[in-house]
């Protein structure tokens, strides 16, 4: 394995504790925070927000029967924020990469009887329903089958998973940390470091599980378990035939989907892995073996046209597929059916 870079900017850090998997470490000098310009993690129906415009020109829902206030979008991100720079303390934190969407439009109250069409903006009132972020750690990184991955840590906050029709009741956040794959920004999320139904009422409940998910994180044992599917490989053959029967998984009666393992893409995003499979300047493979790596990305880069609320379920569970299906390669029986 190769080494992994962990470069603090302070004289006192916190070890990581990478054990085995990680050798020497390499001292670098202090940036300041940035995010630079990158392809889009997630790309279905969003678009670009910054903290300024969450935070001075949405307003903040509330629950129906008591009037009481949701956790807004940035609250959210900046408790995430707070847990990083104190978890990694030392190490470089970029700004948030935050992407929205279904907005949800009104008017204040001054204006409620004019036509839209006179509307002002100062009339106007929106927030939005959908957020998800990423914040990148690029002083920790490995590379992997050739591939840059840097630490990532981020969520996902949807109102419609939360009822706003009654009173005010535990929220529902989802809160990962993993790598992203910096010539695609594919994001790469473990079993362990994903909280998919994360329920608080408040920012310090917020703070203190996201802690306890980076404590119970291991990233050696994600970037060891990444660097394994470089070394399995689908034939032509079995990648067609792999793709034959996740496009059957969708019509098989429930009780039949119910015996075999979860796979939550859709035919679309099934469709964009064979087109990749062809044309991906990163992954394609066409006329030659598929590594279990390169499969992996495939299917991470056709969940970047999921919603946001579905979003990183589908990530996970591009993890469970592709180290099932590797495991299938070397007899495992799991998840034979998707190779038979």
């Amino acid at each position: 394995m190769e080494t992994l870079q962990i470069t603090p900017v302070m004289a006192q850090k916190r070890s990581l504790n990478f054990g085995e998997y990680a050798e020497d470490a390499t001292l670098v000098m202090e940036e300041q925070p940035t995010r630079e310009k990158r392809p889009l993690f997630i790309e279905a129906n969003t678009i670009e927000a910054s903290l300024e415009h969450l935070r001075n020109d949405c307003i903040i829902p509330v629950f129906a029967k008591d009037n009481e206030a949701t956790l807004s979008h940035v609250a959210f991100i900046e408790t995430v924020q707070d847990a990083a720079r104190t978890f990694f303390q030392g190490e470089q934190i970029e700004l948030p990469d935050i992407r929205v969407s279904h907005v949800i439009k009104g008017r204040i109250p001054e204006a409620i009887h004019k036509p839209a069409n006179q509307l002002l903006e100062s009339d106007k009132t929106i927030y939005y329903e959908r957020c998800a972020f990423v914040i990148q750690v690029p002083t920790i990184y490995e590379t992997v089958n050739g591939n840059r991955l840097t630490l990532t840590i981020g969520g996902v906050r949807a109102y419609n998973h939360t009822n706003l029709y009654s009173k005010k009741t535990a929220e529902r956040f989802k809160v990962f940390i993993g790598f992203t794959c910096k010539v695609c920004t594919n994001l790469c999320v473990s079993t362990d470091g994903y909280l998919s139904c994360l329920e608080v009422t408040n920012t310090n409940e917020l703070y203190r599980a996201i802690l306890e998910l980076f404590n119970r994180y291991d990233p050696a044992k994600h970037i060891h378990l990444m660097q394994t599917l470089g070394n399995s490989y689908l034939t032509e053959h079995q990648f067609c035939q792999l793709l034959g029967r996740m496009r059957l998984y969708q019509s098989l009666p429930q009780s039949l989907q119910k015996a075999i393992p979860r796979m939550l893409l859709t035919d679309s995003q099934i469709n964009n892995v064979a087109k990749s499979y062809i044309q991906d300047e990163n992954f394609s493979s066409l006329g030659n073996d598929l590594s279990m790596w390169k499969f992996y990305n495939l299917l991470t880069g056709s969940n970047k046209s999921s919603y946001i609320d579905s979003f990183l379920d589908r990530a996970y569970n591009a993890t469970e597929l592709v180290t099932g299906i590797n495991a299938a390669l070397h007899g495992d029986e799991r998840y034979q059916w998707f190779l038979s």
